[in-house]
């Protein structure tokens, strides 16, 4: 029996962070995912979502424009549907280090200082967190000194880049030893002052298998390069981050870069494949766009709530992983044409997403039990995350009908009791289906 789903989109109820820094020091390595031990120090046990100054503004900030955008993050109903952090990225300092050796403030940018731009935004209910590959001070040597500076300014997120590397016979150390440093600078200074951890992001592209070792220094760590408003870009790395999501669990998440929604040349459906993708994979989500320009579109994906949910469920903290590839043969990697069929565990049943690479409408059909999450021999009610729609019940297969090119569908399945009796085939799968006496059912 087939479940048929026409594919639409219904109109999205909008009813109702992190300033960032980098240590001044990018290939990716083979697909080896080996989950270790997270750093649960209690912070980050989920996605970090918020606002990131970068994608829309690079270095042309001030504290006008970042106050502007927290209290937009408000008026628009973002921080109301889980929005916290609010990101500065690069471009806040002087050039140069003060006589005593401590990072200063822009004098010009932030002329009321940095102190007083966090106690604005806190006042707002956000957080703040830090970063600079912009030319700007780096922490090597300094983690401590500057750790404590970003704390006395209302800090309480630090993405650390990977830029301008000292010497080898310098640094003496690989990349886990870079990292190391200010993580323990962190902990180091959270013990001595009493006060919470920083959100510690890794941003150094996925060198040397970060997925295999971010998760006990930090609570995020990047995994490709930089990300462009662009479906090349996404296929690229919903492609990479498909081999390696058994690195994500709770306080520990493969960062797939900040969100170009609103940016750039993204369709509509690109734009819904992006966000899903991102949140179904629990992938921080800082948003990137001018939000005093954002259109209501834009703002409908990310303020999605049942997406939402997903990337922040307190009680399953694992991703989305592939099941099938779909028009590539299964475990090919392809960075134009990534995986089309996921699904995982969540507090709230099965989630599926179904990812259109096409360049075409297309339908898109899957049996339920090729995901490991589903029972045989069951029936399951079938909710929509983008039409937020009930549609039915799926029994053994379900089939989503014109799926747009570069669309998704993202599926939330229950189980609904037994399948129907006298269903023919006996087995969904037919590969060594067998009667009680051992006899093939084909």
């Amino acid at each position: 029996m087939v479940s048929t789903q026409p594919y639409g989109t219904a109109p999205v109820d909008l009813t109702p962070g992190s300033f960032e820094f980098s240590m001044h020091m990018c290939d990716l390595a083979s697909f080896s995912p080996v989950p270790v031990d997270a750093l649960n120090n209690g912070v980050g046990k989920l996605p970090a979502l918020g606002y990131n100054t970068w994608n829309a503004y690079g270095c042309n900030i001030d504290e006008d424009l970042v106050l502007e955008s927290a209290q937009l993050m408000v008026s628009l109903g973002l921080q109301a549907v889980g929005y916290e952090y609010v990101n500065i990225d690069d471009c806040y300092a002087e050039k140069n280090r003060s006589a005593s050796g401590d990072i200063v403030a822009d004098s010009v940018r932030f002329a009321h200082g940095m102190k007083n731009l966090t106690d604005q935004i806190h006042k707002l209910g956000f957080d703040s967190g830090w970063f600079t590959c912009g030319g700007y001070p780096g922490s090597f040597q300094n983690e401590l000194r500057d750790a404590t500076t970003f704390q006395d300014w209302g800090f309480d997120y630090l993405k650390f880049d990977n830029c301008a590397i000292p010497f080898d016979d310098i640094i003496r150390e690989g990349m886990i030893g870079k990292y190391t440093r200010m993580s323990d600078a962190l902990a180091q200074l959270s013990q001595s002052s009493g006060q919470p951890p920083f959100l510690f992001s890794l941003c150094q592209w996925g060198w040397e298998q970060v997925w295999l070792w971010g998760s006990t220094l930090g609570h995020s760590w990047r995994v490709t390069g930089d990300i462009a408003p662009e479906w090349d870009s996404l296929a690229l790395i919903i492609n990479f981050n498909s081999f390696i999501t058994q690195a994500t669990d709770f306080y520990g998440h493969n960062d797939m870069d900040m969100l170009q929604l609103g940016n750039g040349g993204l369709t509509f459906d690109e734009a819904k494949s992006h966000f899903t993708a991102w949140a179904l994979m629990k992938s921080p989500l800082l948003i990137g766009t001018n939000l005093s320009a954002i259109t209501l579109d834009i703002l409908g994906i990310l303020t999605n709530t049942e997406i939402l949910a997903i990337n922040q469920d307190p009680v399953v903290g694992k991703s989305i992983s592939p099941f099938r590839w779909g028009i590539n043969p299964d475990w090919t990697s392809n960075s134009t044409s990534p995986a089309q069929y996921y699904s995982g565990p969540s507090e709230n049943g099965t989630v599926f997403m179904l990812l259109n690479t096409l360049n075409e409408t297309s339908d898109m059909f899957f049996n339920l039990t090729e995901s490991p999450w589903i029972r045989a021999g069951r029936q399951y009610s079938v909710r929509d995350l983008w039409t937020h729609t009930d549609n039915g019940t799926a029994v053994r297969n379900f089939t989503a009908v014109d799926v747009p090119p570069h669309g998704v569908v993202a599926l939330l399945l229950n189980d609904a009791g037994d399948e129907p009796a006298g269903i023919f085939p006996p087995c969904a799968v037919w590969f060594n289906c067998a009667y009680e006496n051992g006899t093939a059912a084909n």
